[in-house]
């Protein structure tokens, strides 16, 4: 197997957490650099690491075939634009673009340089929408009637990160989560006939949108998607009804909180939810008669979306997060909404 030299363009908390852990676990990886402008971190963990002060320095390491761009959102289309031009393949963070012309810009520049341009979409790998999909895809519900995805915090002070408050492209709630809830969504059913789209400002003092709810008509069944960050009593974040059934399941992918606390992706516990978080399935039988069963959650893995890479980039397989789907996501994102403020 030989290793993927991969370059990481910051060393925060994404790089810390979602990054840097699966790429020095994977065997086809190996992290080989980040981009660490003053605090120099990196190397306590990972002692051969090389730290480049800027991402100029590092997309400039020939060395390296891989960078992950995990930066303010705002700066992502320009470094990946760098990043292909500089010959090297891109890990790419959500949101991937703040507009449907950028999606087409930056995945046309990828094809010109002959090189791959990924997206990072880790939740698709989270234990709880893992079991959500079995369920879905399992039929047991009938045919679908309404489908809802919720992604919900209680945070009433601003985020003191200035990008993530100041009105820029890709700023908000609605490019913070939106992408994943979306992202999920039409992995399982493709794209909407019509979509709508709601934003809201709550937060005392904010700029950005803090709410959202987006609804997704599809043949003979809705799906919402929404998040905000003043719900103090969160409901199930999966909730679908059947035609036979009904499913619903809390937000408890253990994952990021695991890393977090420094605990490796290799660790035996790693990725497993609490028995107490399993789903519920009800299924309406004769006489309308109902029976519940509790199902419990597979293991939540991301080394699956790194996995992923390394098949693309190494085999050229075919990649699960497609470029349609993100055109489709950008689409959605950046079109007109009903705004609601208070």
């Amino acid at each position: 197997m030989t290793q993927i030299r991969t370059g990481l363009l910051a060393y925060g908390m994404s790089g810390k957490v979602f990054h840097a852990p699966f790429v020095a676990t994977h065997p086809g990886f190996e992290l080989a650099a980040v981009t660490e402008r003053s605090r120099k971190e990196a190397q306590q963990l990972y002692p051969g690491v090389t730290s480049y002060d800027s991402v100029e320095a590092l997309l400039a390491d020939d060395s390296l075939e891989l960078v992950v761009v995990n930066t303010p959102s705002n700066t992502h289309a320009d470094f990946t634009r760098q990043a292909l031009l500089a010959g090297k393949h891109v890990l790419l963070e959500k949101p991937v673009a703040t507009s449907p012309e950028e999606v087409r810009e930056l995945w046309g520049l990828a094809r010109q340089q002959g090189k791959h341009l990924l997206a990072y979409q880790n939740r698709r790998w989270d234990s709880d929408f893992q079991l959500v999909k079995q369920v879905i895809e399992g039929g047991q519900l009938g045919r679908l009637v309404e489908v809802t995805f919720r992604y919900d915090r209680f945070k009433t002070t601003l985020n003191p990160k200035p990008f993530k408050e100041t009105p820029l492209p890709g700023s908000g709630l609605v490019y913070d989560l939106g992408p994943h809830l979306l992202d999920q969504a039409l992995s399982l059913f493709g794209q909407p006939l019509k979509t709508r789209k709601t934003t809201g400002r709550f937060r005392a003092g904010t700029q950005v949108d803090d709410y959202f709810s987006i609804q997704l008509l599809y043949s003979g069944f809705t799906v919402t998607v929404a998040s905000g960050l003043l719900i103090a009593d969160p409901l199930p974040a999966f909730v679908v009804h059947g035609t036979q059934g009904s499913f619903r399941k809390n937000r408890s992918d253990v994952q990021e909180a695991q890393l977090l606390a420094g605990l490796s992706p290799l660790a035996p516990e790693y990725g497993l939810e609490p028995a107490d978080q399993a789903g519920t399935l009800t299924i309406a039988g004769g006489n309308d008669v109902k029976t519940t069963t509790v199902l419990p959650a597979a293991k939540g893995d991301y080394t699956g979306l790194f996995e992923a890479v390394y098949q693309t980039i190494r085999h050229d397989a075919p990649y699960p997060i497609r470029e349609e789907q993100l055109l489709w996501q950008n689409e959605i994102l950046a079109q007109t909404d009903d705004l609601w403020t208070v």
